[in-house]
């Protein structure tokens, strides 16, 4: 027979006594509950005394169930995972849900976050998160709406954002008569340490021009492409740079492109924007059609 509502037990009491079963420790579930450990132990009591039977068996350093209390302990636990469930739904419903947008380190800095903040100008009712990362993540288990990905092939649902455009670049201050033979004799040159894109790097175009590598004044290395960027901003040498990438420093006039035409990649090698879900919630949707639309502008 079921209890009426106005004899069940309180919540606190069978909080309590399931934070302590789920530890099997008075301690543990009083810090998990922040709690003193006699408040904890008063609540089982308390529900002990109302129920009318023992539900632990306390030992010198330990405790563990009665029969009775396992019993309860099964259902107990099992509604209260569902009330938590529920009440954090509920509550995550009523907060703002970021839109995460996940790219390469190098793209987001470069690329991403200096546009973000138009996005968020335009749009100040939309959070944002960006998980930067070098490493492929997985966008369902990560909770990552939409991800910005180079590959030589059209991941499947994805839509393309630009290709890949590469020219030398440097600081202004190295632009002179030189030709661009001479500079990279001259000067050190900036690498980007990734073998699986050897075109952001200086072996085919020193061996193009007929310059032995011992030859030069030497390389600087990253395994980050932003710092390749960043060492060719402050000067240090020249860089070959991704125009997608690097296209609005040399528009603001903090590089400057050398050489005469750019090296433009094979047209599957592409940036491309992936999203987590054939249909978007309406925030996230608006970010890709935004970021789609930032692509499509001229460099």
């Amino acid at each position: 027979m079921s209890l009426p509502l106005v004899k069940m037990a309180s919540l606190d009491m069978l909080r309590g006594f399931v934070a302590v079963g789920r530890r099997m420790s008075i301690t543990l579930a009083a810090q998990e509950l922040c709690l003193t450990q006699s408040a904890v132990s008063r609540q089982v009591a308390a529900l002990e005394s109302q129920l009318g039977v023992p539900l632990l068996v306390r030992g010198h350093r330990s405790i563990h169930f009665t029969p009775e209390g396992e019993r309860l302990f099964r259902t107990a636990d099992a509604a209260m995972q569902q009330l938590q469930e529920v009440m954090g739904a509920l509550r995550q419903g009523v907060q703002r849900q970021p839109v995460t947008v996940t790219a390469s380190i190098g793209v987001t800095a470069l690329w991403l976050l200096p546009k973000l903040g138009a996005f968020q100008a335009a749009h100040p009712g939309i959070d944002v998160r960006v998980a930067a990362h070098d490493r492929v993540l997985d966008l369902q288990q990560e909770r990552i709406d939409l991800a910005i990905r180079y590959s030589a092939r059209q991941p499947v649902g994805a839509t393309r954002l630009f290709g890949e455009t590469v020219v030398p670049v440097a600081h202004p201050a190295m632009a002179g008569d030189q030709t661009l033979a001479e500079l990279m004799r001259s000067q050190v040159l900036l690498e980007f340490e990734q073998p699986q894109r050897p075109w952001l790097q200086w072996g085919d175009r020193l061996a193009a021009a007929g310059i032995d590598p011992m030859a030069t004044r030497g390389m600087l290395r990253f395994n980050q492409y932003d710092q390749v960027v960043q060492a060719a901003l402050a000067g240090h040498g020249i860089a070959l740079g991704r125009i997608a990438l690097v296209g609005v420093l040399i528009a603001q006039g903090r590089l400057v492109a050398l050489g005469d035409a750019p090296d433009r990649r094979d047209e599957p090698s592409a940036y491309w924007l992936l999203q987590a879900e054939p249909t978007l919630r309406p925030e996230a949707a608006l970010l890709a059609q935004w970021l789609c639309a930032e692509a499509a502008a001229p460099q």
